[in-house]
Formats: structure tokens, sequence, C-alpha cells
């Protein structure tokens, strides 16, 4: 739901280690997307908090021993202006009926609504899904991102046809969680969204650290099958804990690989200027051709 998590060479590190209550398996986080109770909603809350004047940030712990002070949720509710560049620039990408996934406080969901754009904002957090309620988002829906392909409930989202675009800003191209479950949503994106459709997510490069600890855990996660940046994470605010999750970062190269035979490929990456990144990724084949070309040239 828009996870702005941060390494810990970015900020201060408390020094607290997170050894106990450790995640046993990796198989339990193939498909475990649940819908966060009251509290688990470590988003919901501080969100919701910060939307009635009171904000306070939550603290991201890993697998690996550290923890740090995420940014301020208050970038939840931040209007266009205050958008870091890049996603400022996907904005020109948006094209038909779009699909929010993890739309946190319905930011970017929101302005596009504005700009008349028919909008379906989906988040695990039911706190979060009322805040975007509260902020006039017409259409919100509790849902995590492996449910995306099945039955929308008809009286939250009534629109006709497809998606012309599936959003994941806020570095939610982590809420795909691991190589193999990003290639079997890929393939459910595909069958939900037209022919010209485009998925536009935002990632950051997991190599650009120099904190030791931090690149001893990319290299163990390879040991261990998994990829670098799949970092294992749970989040904390006030009393409310999250379950343990995984959260992928990839770099240009992993994301391209992770696209190849899903009948997707990157149209475009837009920089902002350190190792976050948003690409703007559409279907690929002749199904598209001329016309797709056509339609890209003409947004």
């Amino acid at each position: 739901m828009g996870n702005e998590v941060v390494h810990d060479d970015q900020v201060p590190n408390d020094s607290r280690t997170v050894e106990d209550d450790q995640p046993e398996d990796d198989d339990q986080f193939l498909n475990d997307d649940r819908i966060l109770n009251d509290d688990q909603d470590v988003y919901g809350h501080e969100i919701y908090d910060c939307f009635r004047g009171k904000c306070g940030s939550e603290l991201v712990e890993c697998e690996y021993g550290h923890s740090c002070v995420s940014e301020s949720p208050a970038v939840y509710l931040s209007e266009y202006e205050d958008w870091p560049s890049q996603q400022q620039k996907a904005m020109d990408y948006v094209r038909g009926r779009v699909l929010d996934i993890g739309c946190g406080a319905g930011r970017h969901a929101l302005y596009l609504q504005e700009k008349g754009f028919d909008v379906l904002g989906i988040d695990t957090s039911p706190l979060g899904v009322e805040v975007c309620k509260l902020r006039g988002l017409k259409k919100a829906k509790v849902m995590s991102i492996t449910e995306v392909g099945s039955a929308i409930d008809p009286k939250v989202d009534s629109g006709p046809g497809k998606f012309g675009t599936i959003l994941m800003l806020g570095n939610n191209f982590g809420l795909f969680g691991s190589f193999e479950r990003a290639k079997l949503l890929l393939e459910k994106f595909h069958k939900i969204t037209e022919d010209n459709a485009r998925i536009i997510v935002e990632s950051t490069d997991p190599y650009n650290s120099i904190d030791p600890s931090y690149l001893q855990y990319l290299e163990s996660n390879k040991k261990r099958g998994r990829m670098p940046g799949q970092l294992r994470l749970r989040v904390r605010y006030g009393g409310y804990v999250t379950p343990w999750f995984d959260y992928l970062y990839v770099s240009k190269g992993e994301m391209k690989e992770i696209l190849k035979g899903s009948g997707w490929r990157v149209r475009k990456f837009i920089d902002s200027g350190d190792s976050v990144y948003v690409a703007v990724i559409e279907k690929e084949g002749e199904e598209v051709g001329f016309l797709g070309r056509v339609a890209g040239l003409i947004k």
C-alpha cells in the first residue's frame, strides 16, 4: 500500500534486533496476502492518525537483524505538487480505466479521478481504504494483489470493459513479493487489461547501498534461492504490528528478466536521480502491433 520503505544506510539505525519471532519458512509467503485485521493494520492506523492531524512514523524491521524509521505517513496524503518527479511524470502515461494496487490513502487515485479517469483503488488495509473514501475516492475496495483477476463487486466497480492502466507507485512493485509470484500475477494482469494496456510501477535498485550487513543479506538471499532484493519485513506503529511479508526490490535488469515471457515489456524507465525509479510497462506481441504503437504516440 504505497510502502515507502527505506534502507538502514539511509537513516540512523536504532540497533534493534528482530531475531525473535522469525518466520519459519519460505512457502507460507508465496500466497500470503491476507487482508489485515485491526491489530495488524499498521498503515491504516498511521494514515488515519495523520489524516486526523497526528502524524507518527512506523518502524520497519528486517529479518537480517536491523530496523529503521520510515518517512512520515504524510507522504501518503500528499498532493501532486509534493510528489517525487518520477511519480509526476508517470501520470502522463496513464490511459483508460485505472486499477491502483496498494492505493494507500489514495493520493494517486484521487489525482487521476479529478482528471476524469475511472479509477478503482484496492488495498489490504481496511482503515486505509476507509480514509480513501473519506477523502473522496469513489471506488475503493479492501482487496489483495493476489485477488486481482477474480470478480470485482459491481457495487464497487461497475465500469465497462477491462483496465487500461494498472498503477503500482510508491515502490509497489515490491508487492509482487518474489520472482515466481510476479510471473503468476503478470499473467493475471494480462487477462484483465486492454490490448494496449500499461502497468506503471515503481521500484528501488537494491544494490545502491554501502551498508555491509545489508549487502551480506542480499548475498544470503541468493544462496537461499531468493532474489537478492527479496526483503522479509514487518512493520510496527504504536501497538500495531504487521505479519512478516516479502517485499521485492529489483534492478532494472532484474525487472526485465521477470518480464521475459510474460507478455509484458518495459517501454520506458523514469529515473529519480537515486536508486528509486518508475517503469512504464506495456503489452508486447503482434496483437498490439500498429494500433498499440499509434496509441503510444498519441499519448
